[in-house]
């Protein structure tokens, strides 16, 4: 019996770091159905019915008064993303991903820690990968040899959360996501692949809101269950896995791509 079909299902407040971005606004409706929500930010959520606390990750005052009471979070803070196959950086870029991929999440989880916080989930990102791949075959053994600045400080990331399950006792999960899409996008580009690329890379295994939702909240049952791990998942919309090895996706969270079976139906 895998771990996924072990886990109770159990209502938590959820806290998400930087929920009011792109992927925390298409999960957070998915979420609202089986958690309470409350989102750190510096910009209002754009779901109603969602508790807001407005100030930033790299902010210890707002990130305390965030985590009091919750039971669960999701780090989903964003800045200056690039592909996983560009070289290409500058001032801004460098500062912004240090500034709240490394030192904002690093004083997130100490902090969240102190206060028993002790389980979530960590959004990382293919990139941490060069992107010019054929095929990612295993999340244990595929280096992080990413030539980008963001996908370097989001691996620093989870060397982060990797340094917190060791040394506090807390259990995160990584999901290493790829091209988040919400339904209309999803389809657009089901339909018509973007082949040429910017930074040259293969085109993108997008994957769907929902989808992408089924990963989160099964993340947040996972890290239930246990202490003191760090796991970290591949979540592409690649249902015949051309490019990404999904085995543990299947067996560790019970995840697979399903959005394309709901269209179709």
């Amino acid at each position: 019996m895998t771990s996924a079909t072990k886990r109770k299902k159990i209502n938590l407040k959820v806290l998400l770091a930087g929920g009011s971005g792109m992927v925390g606004s298409f999960i957070t409706p998915y979420l609202q159905e089986k958690h309470e929500v409350r989102v750190l930010d510096l910009a209002e959520p754009k779901h109603e019915g969602v508790e807001f606390v407005k100030g930033s990750v790299t902010d210890p005052v707002a990130i305390q008064k965030a985590i009091e009471g919750v039971d669960a979070f999701i780090w989903l803070v964003m800045l200056s993303p690039q592909g996983g196959s560009v070289t290409d950086q500058d001032l801004k870029v460098i500062r912004e991903n240090y500034e709240v991929n490394c030192l904002g999440l690093h004083t997130f989880l100490w902090l969240a820690q102190g206060v028993g916080l002790k389980r979530g989930v960590y959004t990382s990102s293919m990139s941490v990968h060069h992107r010019n791949r054929d095929y990612y075959k295993n999340e244990d053994e595929l280096p992080l040899d990413t030539p980008s600045a963001y996908g370097l400080s989001k691996g620093f990331g989870e060397g982060i959360c990797s340094y917190f399950a060791s040394w506090f006792d807390m259990n995160v999960t990584a999901l290493r996501i790829t091209g988040p899409r919400g339904r209309e996008a999803y389809l657009e580009e089901r339909a018509r692949p973007v082949t040429d690329r910017p930074d040259g890379s293969n085109p993108l295994f997008v994957t769907d809101e929902s989808d992408l939702a089924r990963a989160y909240l099964a993340a947040l049952e996972n890290v239930q269950i246990g202490h003191g791990r760090f796991d970290a998942v591949f979540i592409a919309g690649d249902e015949n896995e051309k490019e990404h090895n999904l085995t543990k996706a299947k067996t560790l969270l019970g995840w697979v791509p399903q959005s394309h079976l709901e269209i179709e139906n």
